[in-house]
């Protein structure tokens, strides 16, 4: 397994996994599969020695992804980046969103920052956990704050200092 920057010719297999998470209404609030050309602006916006965008490759496969996002986008946050794993559902339960999340609390430093922030679905536990076991807390809590299929979902934000 190879994890490197993404290129643009990613960009489907990145959107293919995403793509994955919307029907289980757990990991993302999007509620329709987006498209390609929807999130190349989002890509741009990831450039490898300030906001990376990361791939897993194994076998010419990508198998995961992380990205970093600048929190807030006001030049006071500039050392904050939401971080956001997605691993191929074949793939889950395998180490690999733990390999990125720690390369990405290594690897930040480097990058400027000195905290990281993730933004999850209270009722998504898996991710959680995954946040809690590489040292995030729970930072903030926001009932309700989304509507999944006439569902009232919470949301989590967790946080760690680098």
């Amino acid at each position: 397994m190879l994890v490197r920057d993404a290129v643009e010719g990613d960009l489907p297999a990145i959107i293919a996994i995403y793509n994955s998470t919307v029907p289980g209404r757990m990991v993302t609030a999007d509620i329709e599969p987006v498209t390609v050309e929807s999130r190349l602006p989002w890509f741009r916006e990831h450039s490898p020695g300030f906001r990376p965008l990361w791939v897993v490759e194994d076998d010419g496969r990508i198998l995961a992804w992380l990205s970093f996002q600048s929190f807030y986008g006001r030049p006071a946050y500039r050392a904050t980046a939401e971080v956001s794993v997605y691993v191929s559902e074949a793939y889950r339960c395998k180490g690999i969103g733990s390999m990125l999340l720690e390369r990405a609390i290594a690897q930040g430093p480097g990058l400027g920052l000195k905290t990281l922030m993730g933004f999850i679905f209270a009722h998504n536990v898996p991710s959680l956990r995954l946040f809690e076991k590489f040292g995030f807390e729970r930072w903030g809590y926001y009932p309700g704050i989304a509507e999944v299929d006439g569902i009232e979902r919470d949301l989590v934000i967790v946080g760690r200092k680098l």
